[in-house]
């Protein structure tokens, strides 16, 4: 048996923190590595050591072999954990790291190597006796073979990408008018994203169920499965929440699952933690889709039920400790659900968002895995996930309450979140009543319904009485004051740029009388202190989150967060922007995909113009209106800033 004493994390963010707690917790040194872009990071800052493995572009650093090697020698580690993403399910950086004396946190190159290919993995997996979806996994890549494939097997189709995972690279197909501009993108997005295009083609099972089954494997052979995980609410093929174990899932299927998993992964010749991702269709029936041959974002909730630390059987297995468990002794207990809290914005198809965490607060009643602090910059360079919320419960419904309450009580400000669309899954009808399909959100489109577009009037009143109410007692920003306990006109402009003026007046009951156009709205008893305001509302007290950042004030009511910028004293020189101009902008910090037009080139309103992978994802900028491409201010590969003039249109007059 070889000790790991000193650990290089090979990854960043919330996972880099999740590995350094069980290593410190095991008396393992470790050292991180970061990106020019991640200099400040908390994984940086909270590693023993660290080391910077490149400048620019900051999104390749993490995916330098050479570099990440050279900086665990040269920091005397002694053993390499991947983490998920990046180079986890890299044969060659197991190879590497292996070759180079460390050892590598994860199975041996060969079984990530088997599995990274989807195609091979379904021969391989085929031979162990697994159930495999319908379909085409050939040699032969060109469009017209796989356009026949995709008709014998008959539509819908889904086409994806044999390396990588994510949902990336991965499209469903209704019809075969659909099938080559499906291909085309998929194709795109994968070679952007893992250096292939090489596809396969699959039977859709109609109305599945997305359910994997973690499994742990020492050096010797034996190995048990610690139950399975649901994560069928999925957007964009991305899971979004995920729970373990499964509601309503028939005993015998789980013993079937789990054991069919186990014995491939044991005829694999596999090591250490894994997941195997099966497909379940309403009769029952499982398909096995891919395995993944890392720890998965998703681990906390089968470590709840289950009692057991994944991270720390990983570093038992690398050291070549046998698996002193089970399968008898494997038991779980409760219910445990996770979300990903993405920093997106909802009412703009959930375009990506980067910039810097004004406030950050979490409630101590769940788990929460995060990166981030009050001040932390959310890169574009990255996955727009930075934190999980786990919530752990005797039964579902304690832990799925739990969770609802914990986003309520969780404050971000100064990035737009998913935490709304989060909520709305939670407490929809059908996620309640448990088992739904990887169809949900398509079945209910309500529950991804863009945020009202109106600012909320009592959260705008509650905004303009704390910067009338003043004193010290609150977070105030650099260069702005509150105004002091007086009647005053408070201007404020949403982040709709919409504007709002405010007659706020002080009351006898220590407290406001905000008017808003028609609307009077009442704050008596207000206590406000640092980043808290306590108030009575129509005879209820209640409590709001806020904060003030510069000249703009954040409010979080019931779960609900909305910004203001105070425009009370801005020069009126600001003018409102926006008007229609033929100028196309980016809609995210990210990377220029692909240029789809070319200058003189006529264009309809609604055209793709290009794309911009921003945060893993590619979104397609379209024509406002109808005109003609007059210049093209971006090249492919180029990185974009938010707002950045991108192609420019003479847009056609009306008649």
């Amino acid at each position: 048996m070889r000790s790991i004493n000193k650990l290089l994390i090979a990854n960043r963010g919330e996972i880099a923190m999740r590995i350094m707690r069980t290593a410190r917790a095991m008396g393992i040194r470790t050292v991180a590595i970061y990106s020019s872009a991640d200099a400040q990071s908390l994984h940086v800052t909270n590693a023993d050591e660290a080391v910077c493995v490149g400048e620019a572009p900051p999104a390749d650093s993490y995916l330098n072999i050479a570099a990440i090697v050279a900086a665990a020698l040269k920091s005397g580690a002694d053993a390499v954990h991947p983490g998920y993403g990046f180079l986890s399910e890299n044969a060659a950086f197991a190879e590497a790291c292996v070759a180079a004396g460390l050892i590598f946190v994860g199975p041996p190159a060969h079984a990530i190597r088997s599995m990274g290919d989807k195609a091979q993995a379904k021969a391989l997996m085929r031979e162990a006796g697994l159930p495999c979806i319908p379909g085409y996994d050939g040699d032969a890549q060109d469009d017209r073979t796989l356009a026949h494939e995709a008709q014998k097997l008959g539509f819908p189709v889904i086409v994806k990408a044999t390396a990588g995972g994510g949902g990336r690279g991965m499209r469903i197909v209704q019809t075969a008018a659909d099938f080559e501009r499906a291909l085309d993108s998929a194709r795109s997005e994968a070679r952007n994203a893992f250096g292939s295009d090489r596809m396969i083609v699959e039977r859709v099972v109609t109305q599945p169920r997305h359910i994997e089954i973690q499994v742990l494997i020492d050096q010797f052979g034996h190995g048990v499965h610690v139950g399975e995980r649901d994560c069928s609410v999925q957007r964009r093929h991305q899971k979004v929440i995920e729970e373990a174990p499964a509601a309503h899932l028939a005993v015998a299927t789980r013993e079937r699952m789990g054991a069919a998993a186990v014995a491939a992964a044991i005829r694999l010749g596999y090591e250490g933690v894994g997941t195997f991702e099966f497909l379940l269709d309403a009769r029952g029936e499982f398909y096995f889709m891919e395995m993944n041959t890392r720890l998965q974002v998703e681990h906390p909730v089968t470590e709840a039920i289950a009692d057991i630390d994944l991270v720390e059987w990983q570093f038992r297995v690398a050291m070549g400790e046998p698996l002193r468990l089970t399968q008898a002794e494997i038991r779980l207990a409760g219910h445990s659900i996770e979300v990903r809290l993405c920093a997106e914005d909802e009412a703009n198809g959930f375009m990506p968002q980067s910039g810097t965490i004004d406030r950050w607060q979490v409630p101590d009643t769940v788990r929460v895995e995060h990166a981030v602090e009050s001040g932390s910059i959310v890169s574009p360079y990255y996955d727009s996930m930075f934190a999980k919320l786990i919530a752990t419960g005797r039964t579902r419904e304690d832990a799925r309450r739990k969770l609802v309450s914990a986003l309520r009580d969780t404050v971000v400000f100064g990035l737009k979140t998913n935490r709304q669309t989060l909520i709305r899954c939670l407490e929809h009808p059908a996620f309640v009543a448990g088992g739904v399909d990887t169809g949900f959100l398509q079945a209910y489109p309500e529950v991804l319904a863009a945020q009202r577009a109106d600012a909320d009037p009592l959260a705008l009143a509650l905004a303009g009485a704390l910067l009338v109410q003043g004193g010290d007692r609150g977070p105030s920003g650099a260069g702005v004051q509150l105004r002091g306990a007086r009647a005053s006109t408070v201007h404020l402009k949403d982040d709709a740029a919409h504007a709002h003026t405010l007659q706020v007046a002080p009351t006898a009951a220590a407290g406001w009388l905000v008017t808003l156009g028609e609307q009077h709205i009442v704050f008596s008893h207000m206590r406000v202190d640092a980043g808290q305001v306590r108030f009575t509302l129509e005879g209820v007290d209640r409590r709001a989150f806020w904060h003030l950042a510069g000249s703009r004030i954040h409010v979080q009511l019931d779960g609900r967060a909305s910004s203001f910028a105070d425009t009370t004293y801005a020069p009126s020189s600001q003018a409102d922007e926006g008007v229609a101009d033929g100028r196309v902008r980016a809609m995210s910090n990210g990377r220029v995909a692909a240029l789809l037009v070319a200058v003189g080139d006529a264009v309809q309103q609604g055209d793709d113009l290009l794309t911009v992978e921003a945060m893993k994802m590619e979104h397609t900028h379209s024509a406002p209106a109808a005109g003609r491409v007059t210049q093209i201010l971006v090249a492919a590969g180029q990185s974009v800033a938010t707002g950045k003039v991108l192609i420019e249109l003479e847009l056609e007059v009306p008649a």
